[in-house]
């Protein structure tokens, strides 16, 4: 089950490195897209240490490689707010592949979170998680300032900025219900004294995320409707795309080496 938690905090990372990518060459400017690729490198590179220690822990033929790409969709155990696309909230159109709005209101949702996460985690039983925690800590909180200045910049910019961000913001809140909900995974590791309770940090969590939301003269929006389920293996229609794309050289050509 340890396995399992880590999975969860690996698939998370991996997702959401995997969709940062996507704005590799498609930056505003230049300097947002190197930013943007280096945050995806830092999650994948949280992924491989969390996948090392599971393929560890899980034993036989398993590796990073084989846990990131021979999983089925199923199997991933990410976020759902994690796994979709960066099109628009009020307007989604094959003509409008990114929208930044919806980039940076994830980004700044989930590393509002991992930056109460990571620091809790350093505390965890299993040393090695603990380690990876304390890096991860160092860079989940650029992350966050880097979203944060981009919430208050479109914000409390023009109106098209304001009235997209206010979407985007709209749109993404309700996915958030799941972050404080509680799998069977996570109770074991609660347990086992290897994982923590992600439930007891929503009401700072949510006083964080009203602070930046409020000083960019948003609203905020109620996390209420469908509550999503991914990280049970219940995912939206959006991540077996992702993953089509991400894990087809890797299973065209098993076992390959560059």
């Amino acid at each position: 089950m340890s396995a399992t938690y880590l999975l969860h905090l690996a698939d998370n990372a991996l997702i959401l490195g995997q969709r940062n990518a996507e704005w590799c060459g498609h930056g505003p400017v230049l300097e947002e897209d190197i930013a943007m690729a280096n945050i995806g490198l830092d999650c994948i590179g949280q992924a491989r240490m969390l996948y090392q220690h599971a393929a560890g822990l899980i034993g036989g033929e398993t590796t990073e490689d084989t846990l990131a790409y021979f999983r089925s969709a199923s199997e991933f155990r990410n976020y759902t707010l994690l796994e979709l696309p960066h099109q628009t909230a009020f307007a989604p159109s094959a003509n409008v592949p990114r929208d930044y709005s919806i980039t940076i209101t994830r980004n700044f949702l989930y590393s509002t979170l991992m930056n109460l996460v990571w620091p809790a985690l350093q505390a965890s039983k299993d040393d090695q998680l603990a380690a990876i925690a304390a890096k991860s800590s160092k860079e989940v909180r650029y992350h966050l300032r880097h979203s944060t200045d981009w919430m208050l910049r479109l914000g409390d910019g023009t109106a098209l900025s304001h009235n997209k961000m206010q979407a985007a913001l709209d749109y993404l809140m309700p996915y958030t219900q799941e972050f404080f909900t509680t799998a069977a995974f996570e109770n074991e590791a609660l347990r086992s004294g290897i994982g923590i309770s992600v439930a007891n940090l929503k009401d700072e969590w949510q006083s964080r995320v009203a602070t930046v939301v409020t000083e960019a003269t948003l609203q905020m929006s109620p996390a209420t409707g469908h509550l999503t389920r991914g990280k049970e293996g219940l995912h939206s229609e959006h991540l077996s795309y992702l993953l089509a794309e991400m894990q087809s050289l890797a299973r065209e050509h098993p076992g390959a080496v560059w």
